[in-house]
């Protein structure tokens, strides 16, 4: 097992609520100063928060946080390609999440797996949300599963927005789990135009080892100009 697979699967055990740096030590056959190597490098990357003698994985109040005025700009510029009347697909994420935000006042369709994006958009007057059901997943609040897959296989959507963990030119969109890799995929090709809602700290990260392929034309969305 590399470092990268290693850490995809520290990340599970995290999630998983273990998290105490000898046990995950033994557990991995690794030093425990390899463990909090690991943990500070999913720390950084936005993960988990560290603890004493551990770590616990980040909520998505605190993902939410973390490069809030670039995840504003993203979802302003990504709310500006949409027009009134379009259907349109949000992926879950804190990203996903604020562009939900700023469409709360349009007349759309939003068809939706997260649930950051259903409560800004719950109390809408002028958007009609469709909520794709499924089992949800924690922390990062995703309604993932192949019902939520077979349901958009019924949807013709203008517009697709997707959020990431990493993205990679060669590889595409990098996802914690087989389950979200596969619902991107699908989501990817459930609309005429899509797009990826990156900030820069996800550009060219790589922490998990699922992956979406960005097969289909595609447009890129950074607090950048759009790529």
């Amino acid at each position: 097992m590399n470092a990268r697979e290693r850490r995809a699967r520290l990340l599970n055990e995290v999630r998983g609520g273990a998290g105490h740096i000898h046990d995950l030590a033994d557990q991995f056959r690794v030093s425990p100063s390899t463990i909090r190597r690991d943990l500070t490098l999913l720390e950084r990357d936005g993960h988990v928060v560290r603890t004493y003698g551990g770590a616990v994985e980040r909520s998505v109040r605190e993902k939410n946080t973390r490069n809030s005025a670039e995840k504003d700009e993203i979802a302003q510029k990504a709310a500006a390609v949409i027009q009134d009347g379009e259907i349109v697909v949000l992926d879950a994420g804190t990203t996903t999440g604020r562009l939900a935000e700023h469409l709360a006042h349009r007349r759309l369709t939003v068809v939706t797996n997260g649930l950051t994006a259903i409560l800004a958009l719950a109390e809408s007057m002028t958007v009609e949300l469709i909520v794709l059901g499924g089992r949800l997943r924690q922390p990062n609040a995703a309604i993932v599963g192949p019902t939520v897959t077979e349901q958009l296989r019924h949807i013709g959507a203008d517009r697709v927005f997707l959020g990431t963990d990493g993205l990679s030119s060669e590889r595409g969109l990098c996802s914690p789990s087989l389950d979200q890799a596969h619902l991107k995929y699908a989501m990817l090709h459930s609309a005429r135009h899509a797009y990826v809602l990156a900030d820069h700290s996800k550009v060219g990260l790589e922490p998990f080892s699922y992956w979406t392929p960005l097969d289909r034309p595609h447009t890129i969305v950074t607090s950048s100009p759009v790529i």
